[in-house]
């Protein structure tokens, strides 16, 4: 959903259909970043952003928007697997509505519901495990939240 709540995934992207887009696996000491295009539809793991306050993590969204310039920004947002609202759903809403406001740039909420587990068997997979999975997990699963959304369009 939209940070207003409308449905992003029978949204239309006017103006612009064609671009980077940004997503975020939203956490309270980590923020996993995935970029992609809209034209493509294939996202790739950019990097985990290592926050210790709000400001701090607006700071660096700011520097990756200077940088990548996205058309899009898509936020993760958790739930229980039973549908059930998660502790860090409002959280997830409220950055979702600081970067609209913030960046002027349109965001989509999207349901994030495993993308951590399967993170993990995605790196699994790939022969990554340990300490290095943990280092890349957050960004692996913000490719996994921008893969459903590119999917859903």
């Amino acid at each position: 959903m939209t940070p207003t709540g409308s449905d992003p995934l029978r949204s239309t992207l006017e103006p612009r259909v064609c671009g980077t887009v940004l997503a975020f696996d939203f956490g309270a000491r980590r923020v996993g970043v995935a970029v992609g295009d809209l034209a493509l539809g294939i996202a790739h793991p950019l990097e985990t952003l290592r926050v210790a306050s709000d400001g701090v993590r607006l700071d660096e969204v700011a520097r990756l928007i200077r940088d990548w310039s996205p058309a899009l920004l898509v936020v993760g947002l958790p739930s229980h697997l039973n549908g059930a609202k998660h502790e860090l759903s409002d959280r997830c809403r409220r950055f979702a509505l600081q970067l609209e406001r913030r960046f002027g740039v349109k965001v989509r909420l999207v349901d994030e519901r495993l993308t951590s587990r399967a993170a993990a068997q995605s790196l699994a997979a790939a022969g990554v495990r340990g300490q290095r999975q943990r280092q890349m997990l957050d960004q692996v699963a913000a490719v996994h939240i921008l893969q459903t959304f590119f999917t859903a369009r």
